[in-house]
């Protein structure tokens, strides 16, 4: 309640020194528009991030943040003075995502013109399909929806056949050819026949969902983030839960979706935990592996595709039952469930269906997992005597080869800083 309440001072004198500065005189265009109120929203939307380079608003990148507030602006939802300058209105992302990562629930506060009855549907007419408004609903004026987020749950939607051992063909290569001569070698019909039709055993199953298991609780994930920029002081993250669903045939394949919630996640956490698993999986290495690398020595975690992952929803409970006590109509309950059906229909057609058709298509999980085995030195950690070779620990400002033109891999050592929730 404390932390709460710090956080609603923090925000409120935030908007008091912006409403300041509106008040000072300048050298703004005089106003060609009748002003009208603004009031202070959640507003809820998904999202296919299929071409889009994130959540984040960023010069010369097309991004969702971008798109939806070009289109407030056609809409009226935001004036004209304030068309220029998104921070004009305070608006803030409940949660950030990375290149090609989807939303089905997203949350963003800002203070927007919802004078018209139809503003939403407006606001939709100037977003392409693959981005949609949901809805908004009234809120404090100390609304945050970063801050004020207790929790984000994430899905992965994953082949199972990324789990298969090990190619003797990569290993040959990997083996016997100079790493800098190295090739991903193409993936035949038959391989490719072989890699639909595979079906997870039950025991690989349960391997599978033990080793997510060991996620849940407060660890030190620094080894699931960038190096750069994280420290013992800001690495622990708590997981409420990771689960997996049973396996489900589309279009031939078989997929598991994995399902993540927690406080808050680092630069690329989630697709770490992921890569993590699935070569530990390929080669049943001993789960006691996932211990040792809490707050072990830095190692170059795995980060898997971004093409399976998406924001299911931020949680609001603390704000919810705080709002729930005050007097009915002040200020609504940020919830999805009014959209549920919407949701669900856009999440299989945009979301689902992209993330499925994009594999068939373009094999990511196949270049990717093919990547990891032609390239394997620095993952030589991942194995049955979870022995971390002194070649493998991360050195920051010392880099690591890496072969360009490469599939989903990042190299430990990176430029990028630790924020939460950017996966």
């Amino acid at each position: 309640r404390r932390e709460y309440a710090r956080k609603r001072i923090m925000v409120r004198n935030q908007e008091r020194k912006q409403e300041e500065e509106e008040k000072q005189p300048g050298d703004r265009p005089e106003r060609t528009e009748p002003r009208l109120p603004k009031r202070k929203v959640a507003l809820m939307l998904g999202f296919c991030g299929t071409d889009y380079q994130g959540m984040q608003v960023n010069p010369n990148a097309r991004t969702i943040e971008g798109e939806l507030f070009k289109a407030m602006c056609a809409a009226g939802a935001v004036s004209a003075d304030n068309s220029t300058d998104q921070s004009k209105v305070n608006l803030q992302r409940a949660a950030r995502t990375d290149k090609g990562v989807h939303a089905a629930g997203q949350v963003v506060s800002l203070k927007m013109i919802i004078e018209d009855p139809e503003i939403v549907q407006k606001i939709n007419a100037h977003l392409p399909d693959q981005i949609r408004v949901w809805g908004y609903t009234r809120v404090m004026r100390s609304f945050n929806s970063k801050t004020m987020c207790d929790s984000r749950v994430y899905e992965y939607l994953l082949p199972t056949y990324v789990f298969m051992p090990p190619s003797e063909e990569c290993a040959r290569i990997a083996d016997t050819v100079d790493f800098a001569e190295r090739s991903l070698p193409e993936t035949s019909d038959e391989e490719l026949r072989e890699k639909r039709a595979f079906r997870a055993s039950p025991e690989l199953l349960q391997y599978v969902r033990d080793a997510f298991g060991v996620y849940k609780g407060t660890h030190d994930f620094r080894n699931f983030t960038v190096t750069k920029g994280c420290t013992a002081n800001n690495s622990k993250r708590f997981i409420h839960h990771f689960s997996v669903s049973d396996p489900m045939v589309i279009q031939g394949s078989e997929w598991l979706s994995l399902k993540v919630k927690g406080q808050s996640f680092m630069l690329h956490q989630i697709r770490k935990m992921v890569g993590l698993i699935i070569l530990m999986a390929r080669s049943n290495v001993p789960l006691k592996l996932i211990d040792i690398l809490f707050g072990s020595a830095r190692v170059n975690v795995p980060k898997a595709p971004g093409l399976g992952l998406l924001l299911e929803a931020p949680m609001f409970d603390g704000y919810n039952r705080r709002t729930s006590s005050q007097k009915e109509g002040t200020n609504g309950q940020v919830s999805f469930e009014p959209y549920r059906k919407e949701i669900d229909a856009f999440r299989q057609k945009y979301i689902y269906d992209n993330i499925v058709n994009t594999e068939v298509s373009e094999r990511v999980f196949d270049e990717w997992v093919k990547h990891t085995e032609v390239y394997p030195e620095q993952y030589r950690y991942i194995n049955k005597d979870c022995v971390i070779p002194e070649s493998t620990i991360v050195v920051p400002g010392v880099s690591q080869p890496r072969p360009g033109g490469t599939a989903g891999n990042q190299s430990a050592d990176s430029d990028s800083e630790v924020d939460n929730d950017d996966n």
